[in-house]
């Protein structure tokens, strides 16, 4: 009878310790499955927020292309319109030269008249300079500082303005970039967490944790400080 009980107490001193064992991993387990949650949940919305700004970026960078190829058309445009005009001043001062040279003076007038008002300006300067007689005179009004043509100017500009919006979309195209690397990057957070969550042994378990809240804290921060649409 005696041995019996004493058998007993030994079995519940053997149930007791093996309860004592398993409590501290259960416990542990729980928190780092908690931590896991938190973690995937961090890294899920963090994802979708990297996706939808490389999204935006990406069609910011679409924008400001074609805002640039149509600047770059524009002036094109104007830059022909311009030229044309300096080839027809051109002409037509050689043709009134050519008639003043000869004396015709009303052939002159007919071609003066037909200057335009931004060549006329250019071609009363150079006419002040006594170009007949003065040989250090500049050879035509073109050559004057009066001498403006507005369709060329506003091509410039707008070249100007083309290239300031293109390199503001090769910007925007290197931030969607880098947007698309942080996802990339929060994918290696989530596999690291997954496959943590495949080992029963707390310390694997933990280290892999540790490691992808690491990789996530610096995604996060690199997720902070990009600019945002």
């Amino acid at each position: 009878m005696g041995e019996t009980t004493s058998n007993v107490e030994m079995a519940h001193k053997i149930h007791e310790q093996g309860q004592g064992k398993t409590a501290g991993p259960s416990r542990m387990s729980e928190v780092i499955e908690i931590i896991e949650a938190v973690v995937l949940a961090i890294v899920a919305v963090a994802t979708a927020w990297s996706g939808y700004q490389a999204a935006q970026w990406d069609g910011r960078q679409a924008l400001l292309y074609g805002q640039s190829s149509r600047m770059r058309i524009t002036a094109d445009s104007l830059a022909t319109i311009g030229g044309q005009e300096r080839i027809y001043d051109t002409t037509t001062f050689n043709a009134w030269l050519d008639a003043y040279a000869r004396g015709d003076q009303k052939l002159a007038g007919m071609f003066e008249r037909r200057f335009r008002p931004e060549y006329r300006a250019a071609f009363d300067a150079w006419l002040k300079t006594d170009p007949f007689n003065n040989p250090k005179a500049p050879p035509g009004p073109v050559f004057m500082p009066q001498y403006h043509n507005a369709n060329e100017s506003k091509a410039a500009k707008l070249n100007e303005q083309a290239t300031t919006v293109f390199d503001e979309g090769t910007k925007a195209r290197e931030t969607g970039d880098d947007y698309v690397r942080i996802t990339v990057f929060l994918a290696t957070v989530l596999l690291l967490t997954a496959i943590g969550q495949r080992f029963r042994i707390a310390g694997v378990r933990t280290a892999l944790l540790v490691v992808a809240f690491l990789l996530l804290s610096l995604g996060l921060w690199n997720l902070v400080h990009l600019p945002r649409i």
